[in-house]
């Protein structure tokens, strides 16, 4: 018979399962997986508790914490679907700076810190600031507005499911993927040039400028002063319609053009089926 913990820490606002964990770890002077075991003897590691938490771990968890089960799967990415979970990092990645609970120890971490679209805090709304050393001002603060729209596409698609005509998780994928400029540039330039580009076209010169690759589409999780680029570039081509997809694939060259047109038409027909089912249940 599972027993709650004799002295439970109330969860600071948006915090991670793990992290929860982690600080009962603490106040118990145990490792942190060996809490984990404690409340569930099967689970592998904390970072799986974040994002594959089944509904009987969830109820155990809330009796071992005198809460709801609700209130543990909303620490949680359970909720998130498999092909976004490439946008949650595996470290906290961000700070808000008015919503950090720094002055506990171990200090909590909360989800939105691991989300790699946003650039806002979703509890005040104040700008995310880096969470390492760095601290650089973005050079695509002109697409403020656009990186707002576009975070909030990816938000509702996210973590409510909610979406329009497709997907814009999918629509950064695309974004990220390899372009080849005209003209032609050295082969030693062709690792800056992205899709995205064709869009933004500030961002060429800055990739190349700080001589750091973008990362690929398996993992588009930029640098927080870079992210409202994609942010912009997402919520430009979302207002444009399937359309500008079927434009951009003419920036691309060989097999990668083939992947995109595959990937671009497969999202532009799901558009379709949707649109149709939609008109049959107003009938």
């Amino acid at each position: 018979m599972m027993r709650q913990l004799p002295v439970r820490l109330s969860p600071v606002a948006d915090e991670l399962l793990s992290s929860w964990i982690g600080r009962h770890a603490a106040f118990y002077s145990v490792p942190p997986p060996v809490m984990l075991r404690h409340c569930l003897p099967e689970a592998s590691a904390l970072r799986a508790a974040d994002l594959h938490l089944s509904s009987d771990q969830e109820i155990r968890l809330a009796k071992m914490f005198a809460t709801e089960p609700a209130a543990v799967r909303r620490m949680t990415f359970a909720n998130v679907a498999q092909p976004s979970r490439r946008f949650i990092a595996t470290r906290p990645t961000q700070v808000c700076t008015s919503c950090s609970p720094g002055h506990t120890e171990p200090e909590p971490i909360l989800r939105s810190q691991l989300l790699g679209w946003r650039i806002t805090c979703p509890l005040c709304g104040d700008h995310l600031r880096d969470a390492g050393d760095r601290e650089l001002a973005s050079p695509f603060r002109q697409y403020r507005t656009a990186a707002l729209r576009g975070e909030k596409l990816l938000d509702d698609e996210v973590e409510r499911g909610i979406g329009t005509w497709t997907s814009p998780a999918e629509i950064a994928r695309l974004l990220l993927m390899r372009r080849i400029p005209r003209p032609i540039p050295r082969e030693s330039d062709l690792w800056r040039f992205r899709v995205l580009g064709a869009i933004i076209p500030d961002l060429d010169g800055v990739v190349g400028a700080e001589q750091e690759n973008l990362p690929t589409p398996a993992k588009p999780i930029l640098p927080l002063h870079m992210r409202p680029a994609l942010l912009a570039g997402i919520a430009i081509v979302e207002r444009a319609g399937p359309e500008m997809l079927r434009m951009l694939r003419g920036h691309m060259m060989g097999d990668n053009r083939v992947r995109f047109t595959d990937s671009a038409e497969s999202m532009i027909a799901r558009t379709r089926k949707w649109k149709a089912s939609s008109q049959m249940h107003l009938i």
